[in-house]
């Protein structure tokens, strides 16, 4: 005959052990935090690539895996084998050669695609823009690419 009441208890400790290991574990583990990490150093420094390329004389607005907007659209950020790819949308919103652009004029969001090696240089950017001077940036850098 089995006594009930000793199994409850001998189950109900070792629940609370095997919980309680288990959240340990989880806690003290460093690796999402390492990602983590990883992560927004990539998308940062895909913020001042950005920057560089299309923010001739304007300021940019940017979404991207550190500031999302589902009203934008979805962004993502991911590692391969070279380092990290990661997409985003922009808009310009400052003023350029005495015109007022960006959110103020209806400026849009425009899409990019941006693939960054392990040290986070630059392997590849891709933007849906069609402004003039993004043109000429693009042919004179192969990494840069315009989809109008």
């Amino acid at each position: 005959m089995v006594n009930h009441k000793v199994m409850r208890m001998v189950v109900a400790i070792s629940v609370g052990v095997f919980l309680a290991l288990f959240s340990y574990q989880k806690i003290t583990d460093k690796e999402p935090g390492s990602a983590r990490a990883k992560e927004e150093a990539a998308v940062l420094a895909a913020r001042v690539i950005l920057r560089e390329f299309v923010a001739v004389q304007a300021e940019i607005e940017i979404i991207d895996p550190l500031a999302p907007s589902r009203v934008i659209g979805k962004v993502y950020i991911y590692p391969a084998e070279s380092g990290w790819e990661l997409s985003g949308f922009y808009r310009r919103i400052g003023s350029r050669s005495g015109a007022r652009v960006g959110a103020e004029r209806g400026d849009r969001w425009h899409p990019y695609l941006m693939s960054l090696d392990a040290d986070l240089a630059l392997l590849s950017l891709s933007v849906k823009d069609t402004d003039s001077q993004l043109n000429v940036a693009a042919a004179s850098d192969p990494r840069f690419s315009i989809d109008p």
